[in-house]
């Protein structure tokens, strides 16, 4: 079956910008618990304290952020062939817009962490496969963490690919990694 769609991380993929994660939660004082679950589950004021520590980190990560090298030529390649491109994301609706204006793209299909869906949970996939009446053999998710090969897992999506440097993090996942998305961009050619 051909790939019809293909569901997008934004940071680390789409666009390269650095978060020290470990810090991050550190200064949030997470307990190692992922980030968004870990501020939902306080009380007020800490949680709007929180999440305002939180936005300012990634408002800063943001206004340096830039476009991996090849994705806007990827985006286009994938619009020309009739390729649904969809952008799932646990940043903010705010971030996004920001980084789609600054770079001129455009998805089918975006959900942000105020859809009230996020990684490493399967449901932002499940609500992009039903928005695009699609099957979910007939998409690929493209991602750079462990959160988006477990969100496809979740969603029984089986075709992940991670774009990432450090291939050994991902040994013992059953994904295929690429260092570049020129070699990404050629994998997924002959799928479609």
């Amino acid at each position: 079956m051909k790939i019809r769609a293909v569901i997008f991380d934004m940071d680390g993929t789409i666009v390269d910008v650095s978060y020290d994660w470990q810090q991050i939660k550190k200064e949030l004082n997470t307990g190692g618990k992922p980030i968004l679950h870990y501020l939902i589950s306080l009380k007020e004021p800490e949680r709007s304290e929180k999440w305002k520590a939180l936005e300012k980190f990634e408002d800063e990560a943001t206004a340096k952020a830039s476009l991996k090298e090849g994705m806007k030529e990827f985006l286009d390649f994938l619009a020309e062939k009739g390729v649904k491109r969809a952008l799932v994301t646990n940043n903010s609706n705010k971030n996004v817009n920001f980084l789609l204006r600054k770079f001129n793209l455009q998805f089918e299909v975006i959900l942000s962490r105020e859809s009230g869906l996020w990684k490493p949970s399967g449901s932002p996939f499940e609500a992009v496969l039903k928005k695009l009446s699609l099957k979910k053999e007939e998409v690929c998710v493209v991602g750079d963490s462990h959160f988006d090969i477990e969100a496809a897992q979740k969603a029984g999506i089986s075709i992940v690919f991670i774009l990432n440097k450090n291939k050994e993090r991902f040994d013992h996942f059953s994904v295929e990694v690429f260092s570049s998305v020129k070699n990404l961009k050629e994998r997924i050619g002959r799928l479609i």
